[in-house]
């Protein structure tokens, strides 16, 4: 699958730059451009792909300061340019558009959604958003920003596939471990993701290609995706049970959206070497995705890897049911309503040192 990356805000840059990493380390070429926006200078510096700084004359590169309102009008202003930096990038080998962005910052989650709709009036791709939810530690004002940006996204983009950070935060790691950490295992599903389709080492004998990835989040709306890997043996059929187990483990403990089982429809691509693949695993293992998600649509198929183990990939399309989902969005209502009494909170103070009738006491 060709894409074209658009990492936005810090987390976004940091995100894509891993993809356009992991791509090229594997020989995948699936990723055919990738561009960092933000409007903090400071968060583009570092980054190895081409950047664009939005809303310079409002915040002069300081960032929004977690302002995702703030965040969404300097990219309502500025999109012209990130279209124009974009341009030749996009052109007609590619297959998708993937905005990569940390939904609980400002610049990310109030400037995703807007791009996502400037760029589906623009082009005739499909416009796929990565969207990666905060941690239940990481504050309440990205709780909020998370919940009202994935409202939006969800609406604008073609697809949102959801990373939840503590989906695969390892316990005993500092933050800037974890988030470096996140960043590879992001890298590592997603890339695979894209690369399905691209024949990279041997011959498959049913070889997942692009048109089903994208019937697979035609339904629009939440995707979440799983992975597991294992050690395979010379002999495929061995390997029946290793690919059935595998893809066992991707679903129900290795989800991007914890505990997302039941999906409108389902993409199953097992990887590795051909000659060690097990069809009779493969369709196995499809069965068994169709009667774990309760949908009909379960695509599956192998994708030729040079590796001594074998991975399961599962990408879930229509997942907005999930408990995991249903939880967050709780969270954030309840942290949106705590911001909202402690604003009443300080505007009854500012009232009550404004009345008149304490002129004499003061």
């Amino acid at each position: 699958m060709k894409t074209v990356l658009i990492g936005v805000g810090q987390a976004g840059g940091k995100v894509t730059s891993s993809l356009v990493e992991f791509d090229h380390d594997m020989g995948f070429n699936s990723v055919r451009g990738a561009l960092a926006v933000n409007s903090a200078t400071a968060d583009l510096q570092s980054l190895p792909i081409d950047t664009v700084l939005v809303g310079q004359d409002r915040v002069k590169g300081h960032g929004v300061g977690g302002d995702n309102e703030l965040g969404a009008e300097v990219m309502q202003s500025d999109a012209g340019e990130v279209l124009s930096a974009l341009d030749g990038r996009i052109t007609a080998e590619a297959e998708a558009i993937v905005i990569v962005a940390g939904l609980g910052g400002g610049t990310g989650s109030g400037g995703a959604p807007v791009l996502a709709k400037e760029l589906s009036r623009v082009y005739d791709v499909p416009v796929y958003a990565l969207g990666i939810l905060p941690g239940r530690g990481e504050g309440a004002m990205y709780q909020v920003n998370a919940g009202r940006s994935l409202k939006t996204l969800a609406r604008e983009a073609d697809a949102t596939i959801l990373i939840d950070n503590d989906a695969w935060h390892s316990s005993g790691e500092s933050l800037e471990e974890g988030f470096d950490s996140i960043n590879r295992s992001i890298a590592r599903r997603v890339g695979l993701l894209f690369a399905s389709g691209e024949n990279v080492e041997g011959v498959g004998e049913s070889v997942v290609d692009t048109s089903e990835v994208i019937n697979t989040l035609r339904s629009g709306g939440v995707a979440a995706i799983g992975y597991a890997s294992a050690e395979a043996d010379d002999d495929p059929d061995t390997n029946v049970n290793v690919v059935t187990s595998v893809t066992r483990n991707a679903l129900l403990t290795g989800t991007s959206l914890p505990n997302a089982t039941t999906a409108d429809s389902a993409l199953l691509v097992v990887a590795g070497k051909p000659d060690r693949i097990s069809r009779k695993g493969v369709e196995r293992a499809r069965k068994w995705l169709e009667e774990e998600t309760g949908s009909m649509q379960v695509r599956g198929g192998d994708f030729p890897l040079d590796s001594e183990r074998l991975a399961s990939l599962v990408l879930l399309g229509g997942v907005e049911r999930s408990a995991r989902l249903e939880e967050f969005m709780q969270q954030a209502k309840e942290a949106r309503e705590e911001a909202q009494r402690q604003e009443q909170g300080r505007e009854d103070a500012d009232k009550l040192f404004q009345n008149d009738d304490l002129d004499n006491l003061l």
